[in-house]
């Protein structure tokens, strides 16, 4: 049986929270009642996440239902005869996916308390990866570094 794409996007989510707080599939499994490969294939959209267990991880990880389904918005579903429905915005690209690095700088960048340095920094990585900024624009969030 194919993936569903949004099992996989659920997954992917569940994913990433999980590693942005840093537990393991084995503690989160355990807390669940469940073994770590069965959260693996969660995880990767093998597996379809019930709602009382998607509320369960909600609650576990402490996010609210919605955040599985972020990025969603706009995409097509597919209805139980098959039919695609169409959305009500038309989605501008892939489902995202997310590295290792991605997590790593997710979870650091969440444990940043002074909002000043995070909107800084959040300037800083917009500025280093426009392709039409002048050096100066680039330069400017890393002076704004050195001042805080």
């Amino acid at each position: 049986m194919p993936k569903n794409s949004v099992d996989v996007h659920v997954g992917n989510r569940l994913k990433l929270r999980r590693a942005m707080i840093g537990m393991s599939q084995d503690r989160l499994g355990q807390l669940v009642g469940l073994t770590f490969q069965q959260i693996q294939k969660y995880e990767k959209g093998a597996n379809r996440i019930g709602a009382s267990r998607l509320f369960q991880f909600a609650t576990i990880l402490d996010v609210p239902p919605a955040y599985f389904f972020e990025g969603l918005e706009g995409r097509p579903v597919e209805s139980r005869n098959g039919r695609l429905l169409e959305p009500v915005v038309t989605p501008d690209g892939q489902l995202p996916s997310f590295s290792r690095e991605d997590v790593e700088l997710l979870r650091a960048f969440h444990q940043l308390r002074q909002p000043g340095l995070r909107r800084r920094i959040i300037d800083l990585v917009r500025a280093m990866s426009g392709q039409e900024l002048t050096e100066e624009a680039n330069l400017a969030p890393l002076r704004s570094l050195h001042s805080a």
